[in-house]
C-alpha cells in the first residue's frame, strides 16, 4: 500500500503543478504571453546572429503557439486528475488492476514529458535560439520540469506486486 499511495501522492504533485500552471496562465495571460513573445520574435538573441530567419514576428502566430501550449497544459491537467483517481480507486485492489489504472497517468506523465521536450527544449531553446537570451530563458525550468516529471513516471512505472509494502 506504501509503494502504491507514494505513487498517487507523486502524480497528484505533478496534476496540483498543472493546475497552477493553467491557473496562472488563464488569470495572468499577458506574463507568459511576452515570453512566448519574445522567444518567437527571437528579439533578445545574439545581434546578427545568422539564425534571425527563424523569427516569427506575427503577433497571430504566436498567440495561436501560446494558446497550443495552454491547451496542451490543459489536457495534460485533466489527464492527471483523471489518472490519479484511477489510481485512488485501484489502490485497494490486486497488484494487476493497480497497474492497469497506471495506463492514464502513463500517458498523461509522457505527454508532460514531450511538452517540455518539443515544445521547449527543441523548438523554443534550439529553433528560436532562446539559449542567447538572458531575459527569456526558460531552459532551466524546462529541463526542471521534464526531469521532475520523468523521475514521476520512471516511479509509476515499476510494476506493483502483491508482495510490497
Amino acid at each position: 500500500m506504501i509503494t502504491r499511495a507514494a505513487k498517487v501522492l507523486l502524480v497528484a504533485g505533478i496534476a496540483i503543478f498543472y493546475t497552477l500552471v493553467v491557473f496562472n496562465n488563464l488569470t495572468d495571460f499577458d506574463s507568459n504571453y511576452q515570453f512566448v513573445h519574445h522567444v518567437l520574435a527571437m528579439d533578445t538573441t545574439f545581434p546578427g546572429n545568422h539564425g534571425m530567419w527563424r523569427a516569427v514576428p506575427s503577433a497571430h502566430f504566436q498567440l495561436a503557439f501560446y494558446l497550443g501550449i495552454i491547451a496542451w497544459e490543459i489536457a495534460n491537467t485533466i489527464l492527471l486528475w483523471w489518472g490519479v483517481v484511477r489510481m485512488v480507486r485501484a489502490v485497494g485492489l490486486s497488484a494487476r488492476a493497480f497497474n492497469a489504472a497506471k495506463g492514464l497517468p502513463v500517458m498523461a506523465l509522457t505527454l508532460s514529458m514531450t511538452m517540455w521536450l518539443v515544445a521547449f527544449l527543441s523548438v523554443g531553446a534550439e529553433w528560436f535560439l532562446m539559449w542567447q537570451s538572458h531575459t527569456w530563458n526558460g531552459q532551466e525550468a524546462a529541463f526542471r520540469m521534464f526531469t521532475v516529471v520523468g523521475v514521476v513516471l520512471l516511479i509509476v512505472l515499476q510494476p506493483d506486486s502483491e508482495e510490497q509494502p
